[in-house]
């Protein structure tokens, strides 16, 4: 499985207590040069980089994936339930690494704000403005997400917004206005229900992005994918249950197969990484990283969904990664 390694090199770090050698001195262990301690932080920013990307090609592909899922299931029971059997998954695959999924009761508090902001909001919320939106425009209008967070990160960490990440920024908030056609969406009274339920939602997946950096959970990768997509979908699913009518026994084959990649890919693989990432990354630059998952959701709608892509797309996509790359430098 291609995403077996990417999954390993999230938990690995944190995950194994590799034994010492009794007779070396405890000093000896803990002290490093200046260089070695430069060479790991390029190393864990490196991995910190490849989960990023992992996590936008997940991400990014499931846009046209729920767009279809959603012409045969209602959109709260779709997420909700999807998120549940994921993070039952992702408990068996954090046990498998040994990963205790035990939390200190002083973080409870945290965790459940961080995951009603990362998870509940971001599900309920994208997933009803896909009901408005083509999933081009949804995936657009809901990466404004690392403009917040670019913002909130400031007056909340204390980072300050370097010259190259505002221009990097720049570059690629322009690549996504371009993909809209020069013009951004279209506001039409049909659309516009969708607009703000997809601006709503990248607010507050940036305000947990940022409070997920001041306050950190402390836990292992997994761990804190499980409890916080256990807890943030927990009620996307009763709301569904309570306000609509899914019907699992009608989905065709396509439609389990697309839930089966909702359930495996968006949450077991880029759940996973993404937390991963924000732990070796400045909340910016991880947000602005991000940007990349309108990228993949607009060139995969268009070849699966056949919404429009020209040339002039095409160029914007380009500025775009431009942006992202010089985001990863900054």
């Amino acid at each position: 499985m291609v995403f077996l390694p990417i999954i390993h090199m999230a938990v690995d770090f944190e995950s194994k207590d590799e034994p010492v050698d009794t007779r070396t001195p405890a000093d000896a262990l803990i002290e490093t040069s200046p260089a070695e301690r430069a060479a790991a932080l390029r190393r864990s920013r490196m991995i910190g980089y490849l989960l990023l990307v992992a996590t936008s090609v997940g991400w990014g592909l499931n846009w046209p994936v729920t767009k279809r899922l959603l012409s045969e299931l209602p959109p709260l029971s779709l997420r909700g339930l999807s998120g549940i059997i994921g993070a039952a998954l992702l408990a068996v695959l954090a046990l498998a690494f040994r990963q205790s999924l035990k939390v200190p009761h002083a973080l409870w508090p945290r965790l459940v704000l961080l995951s009603l902001l990362n998870v509940t909001a971001w599900m309920a919320l994208m997933g009803l403005a896909l009901t408005f939106l083509p999933a081009s425009e949804a995936a657009v209008m809901a990466y404004t997400m690392p403009v917040w967070a670019s913002v909130l990160a400031w007056p909340i960490l204390g980072e300050r917004i370097s010259l190259l990440r505002v221009v990097a920024m720049a570059m690629a908030i322009a690549g996504l206005v371009a993909l809209m056609g020069g013009g951004g969406v279209s506001a039409t009274q049909a659309k516009l229900p969708g607009i703000l339920l997809a601006l709503a939602g990248a607010f507050l997946f940036a305000v947990g992005t940022v409070l997920a950096k001041r306050w950190p959970l402390m836990l292992p990768p997994l761990t804190s994918a499980v409890w916080q997509i256990l807890i943030g979908c927990i009620p996307v699913s009763l709301a569904g249950l309570l306000m609509e009518q899914p019907h699992f026994t009608a989905l065709s084959s396509l439609g389990w197969s697309l839930f089966a990649y909702s359930i495996v890919v968006q949450f077991c693989v880029a759940y996973a990484c993404w937390f991963a990432a924000l732990q070796r990354l400045p909340a910016s630059v991880a947000a602005i990283g991000t940007l990349l998952v309108p990228v993949i959701g607009v060139v995969a709608s268009a070849t699966a969904l056949g919404e429009p892509l020209g040339m002039a797309q095409i160029a914007a996509l380009g500025f775009t990664i431009a942006g992202v790359v010089l985001a990863s430098r900054s």
